[in-house]
């Protein structure tokens, strides 16, 4: 997946994303990480460019599940899912009412958004990001 190169340290306009223990994801002992966004960029962008590392087997097109993440606050900040990644959401383990492909969950508004990535899709022996 192309990640764009941003500093969220110095984002003109951001959006505020809190990310739920992402120990497994980024290595380290932090129960909840607060990162920098923009409006426009995928969830999985925004992890990505803060080192926190979504599985994202199909390189973020909608192709696979595996960036499934539960979507537990600000909703209406996002993109609404598209038929294409319900389809997909539908094939990960552990599907909720709040299930959605981190990929496809575009930033539309001021936030904050609040998401979790279930452990069980957490790779705890990842390699580095690539």
């Amino acid at each position: 997946m192309h990640v764009r190169p941003i500093d969220p340290a110095t984002a003109s306009v951001s959006v505020h994303v809190h990310m739920e223990d992402p120990e497994s994801l980024c290595g380290k002992a932090q129960p909840t990480m607060v990162v920098k966004g923009h409006k426009g960029w995928s969830l999985l962008e925004v992890a990505m460019a803060n080192g926190i590392n979504i599985e994202h087997a199909c390189g973020g097109v909608c192709a696979c599940s595996t960036c499934h993440v539960y979507i537990e606050k600000g909703e209406d900040q996002i993109s609404e899912s598209t038929e294409a990644e319900e389809d997909r959401v539908e094939e990960a383990p552990g599907l909720q009412r709040n299930s959605r492909l981190s990929c496809q969950c575009m930033i539309k508004g001021d936030g904050p958004i609040h998401m979790r990535v279930p452990s069980w899709n957490r790779n705890a022996v990842k390699e580095d990001a690539h």
